[in-house]
């Protein structure tokens, strides 16, 4: 069922190979067979990597795109990025981490789901260095025989190890036969395309592990797994999931994603760095210092909104985003007038609990430490959650204490 659009070929431009395993894995929960992927590296060929997606919905958030982004690392590496589209395991209907059989999608369905994702993908992609197949290729033309002798090379036993099987069948919930069927179709899918690496989330491992099994029974290399956590929504809780209504979805307008970038917390600011910025560890680790001598890291936020906003939305759709937030905050939400104070920061700078009572906002700086303990501090909107921070020299922004106190802040 390849799309005319997007036949299977690959279109690849020369590129140096390169071989720095730690910055093309930055962020990934496991690598089975790490040795095995130096070596691979350092042989100087491309490597084929391999990322499958079934179109099972019509949309991506940016939980979907932290394997895209590490496909991106590997294709401008010189590597040969094989973006699989499950067209054929959509028709199964994947069961992992379901406790119930999943419905299995109709071919339209799919077909329409498989259009929408590989235009979304090719925002993070490079159209030119890539390999877009559908497992439809292999698996339309296979007979009953077939089918048959593919499910002959792994046992039942074997299939309940897997833990949501394992639960389900201990729980007496039905597992109808054709789930048994994924696991293998997906590794027979590694097979098919030879592939060096394969990709996938933490709760996709097994299913990686029968592609291994599979390619070493035909006679190949059997894979290198690379395995990447699942990024926490909004909320910093979850997994970023549509139904708990904490995702950032690719195709959302560019306020509403800077929007809700913004809104997450200081700390799940740096897993979004190290999963979805294409900045380089050491920029990032530059940042993080910054922070920790004092800059705002709403400010380093900002930057993360901006990087994410500009490649989905092309660039200084970022910048604008920013703009538009700061002017939503002061407009709306901030009395018009507001108390202006200009202070001198000091050669250390100005910590954040002097500030907010030199502001006339708190009493002390004692209840400006507990208003910060309590979530009541802001600055341009954004929560205050570092009772260390010091603003320095050249700082210039709105505090807030609770929802009625405000001062404009400059300091010298």
């Amino acid at each position: 069922m390849a799309l005319a659009r997007f036949p299977p070929s690959i279109r690849l431009r020369q590129a140096k190979i390169v071989t720095d395993i730690q910055e093309l894995t930055r962020g990934a929960a496991e690598i089975i067979q790490a040795d095995e992927l130096k070596q691979r590296l350092s042989a100087g060929r491309p490597l084929r990597v391999k990322v499958g997606f079934d179109p099972t919905a019509p949309d991506l958030h940016l939980g979907h795109t932290v394997i895209i982004n590490a496909m991106r690392r590997f294709q401008d590496a010189g590597h040969t990025a094989i973006f699989l589209i499950g067209d054929f395991t959509a028709m199964i209907g994947d069961p992992t981490g379901k406790n119930v059989t999943r419905k299995p999608l109709s071919e339209a369905e799919i077909r329409a789901n498989a259009e929408t994702y590989a235009e979304q993908v090719f925002q993070v992609l490079d159209r030119e260095r890539i390999e877009v197949r559908f497992n439809s290729e292999w698996f339309s033309g296979m007979s009953a025989a077939d089918m048959i002798r593919l499910s002959s090379q792994h046992t039942v036993a074997r299939m309940l190890e897997r833990d949501d099987f394992e639960k389900r069948y201990r729980a007496g919930q039905p597992i109808a036969i054709h789930e048994f069927l994924y696991p293998l179709v997906q590794g027979q899918d590694s097979v098919a395309l030879k592939s060096d690496i394969e990709m996938g989330g933490t709760d996709q491992k097994f299913n990686l592990l029968v592609g291994r099994q599979l390619q070493s029974q035909a006679g190949q290399k059997p894979q290198i797994i690379i395995t990447w956590p699942l990024l926490e929504g909004t909320d910093g809780v979850q997994k970023m999931s549509k139904s708990l209504g904490n995702y950032i979805g690719i195709t959302e307008p560019a306020d509403d994603m800077f929007g809700k970038l913004m809104s997450i917390s200081d700390e799940l600011m740096w897993r979004y760095f190290e999963l979805l910025s294409f900045r380089s560890s050491g920029d990032i680790e530059g940042l993080k210092q910054a922070v920790a001598e004092g800059r705002n890291p709403r400010d380093v936020k900002f930057e993360l909104g901006i990087e994410i906003v500009d490649r989905f939305h092309g660039a200084g759709a970022g910048a604008q985003a920013r703009d538009n937030f700061i002017a939503r905050f002061r407009q709306g939400e901030m009395p018009e007038d507001i108390d202006q104070k200009r202070l001198e920061a000091g050669a250390d700078g100005l910590g954040i609990a002097a500030a907010l009572t030199a502001c006339g906002l708190t009493a002390s700086n004692s209840e400006a430490f507990r208003m910060i303990q309590q979530g009541a501090v802001k600055i341009d909107g954004e929560r205050v959650e570092d009772r260390a921070l010091m603003l320095q020299a050249g700082f210039e922004g709105v505090l807030q204490v609770g929802k009625r106190r405000f001062a404009r802040l400059i300091l010298k």
